[in-house]
């Protein structure tokens, strides 16, 4: 009778050693292509998968099925990891593949903050008082315009009233004009008459009337009729025509 030799402990260790290096080459390959990743990725990872199975059949044909079924799933296992290696390869070399993924569930959105009844108190009153000022900017915008309008009209009054005062001298000057020229007309009859003559009509004349002539009168003229004239008159002529030209020459000076 024949004695039964054990089947060798090594083998499942070789296998997963042969895959895991059968992975680490596909990697390298997947990283160093130009081309489509993904296509070289699954190429590679089926051909990964492929040659763990050849080789585990190959090595122990005589395997009991449950040491088979141990490395069909570790080969399968190489196999993963190295599509997953070789997709993250591909990212790195196609970053626009990688945002072609599918999105990701949408976030909740974040939890709306709560407002304290002190802060809804205090937002209130700085809204109150914003349409607080914005009413008393109302008011003086409203009040500036007011004073605006008044100031026009005020301006346009003055104008007014300088044109009439303007008026008013030009019509003073004709009328000063008009009496200097009367007046001019008497000083000169009476300048032509003679001094006794002419003072016997100044002893009967009104003080305004005799006051005005002889003011315009020259000097060496009026003073051979005040000579002949009343004492009493020619007195009271001499104070009011002395009052007379003082009040004038102090009109002059202030003007």
């Amino acid at each position: 009778m024949m004695a039964h030799i054990p089947t060798p402990r090594l083998l499942p260790l070789t296998i997963f050693a042969l895959s895991a290096l059968l992975a680490m080459k596909s990697v390298t390959l997947v990283r160093a292509a130009v081309g489509d990743a993904e296509k070289t990725a699954a190429e590679s990872a089926t051909a990964a998968t492929a040659a763990g199975a050849g080789r585990a059949t190959t090595v122990a044909p005589t395997t009991a099925p449950a040491g088979g079924a141990a490395a069909g799933g570790t080969a399968a296992g190489a196999g993963t990891a190295a599509a997953t290696a070789a997709k993250a390869a591909a990212a790195e070399k196609n970053p626009a593949t990688a945002l072609q993924s599918p999105p990701s569930a949408p976030t909740q959105p974040p939890p709306v903050p709560t407002v304290t009844d002190g802060e809804r108190n205090v937002l209130l009153e700085l809204r109150q008082r914003r349409e607080e000022l914005d009413a008393r900017d109302a008011v003086v915008a409203a009040r500036e315009s007011t004073l605006a309008a008044a100031e026009l009209r005020l301006d346009v009054r003055v104008k007014q009233l300088e044109t009439l005062q303007h008026q008013l001298e030009g019509l003073q000057q004709a009328r000063q004009q008009r009496d200097d020229a009367s007046w001019q007309g008497l000083v000169k009859l009476y300048e032509s008459m003679k001094p006794r003559d002419a003072a016997t009509i100044f002893n009967d004349l009104e003080m305004p009337v005799l006051l005005g002539v002889v003011d315009r009168m020259k000097d060496r003229t009026a003073a051979p009729i005040l000579a002949a004239m009343q004492p009493e008159k020619a007195r009271e002529l001499t104070i009011k025509l002395a009052t007379l030209r003082t009040k004038r020459a102090a009109e002059a000076q202030i003007n």
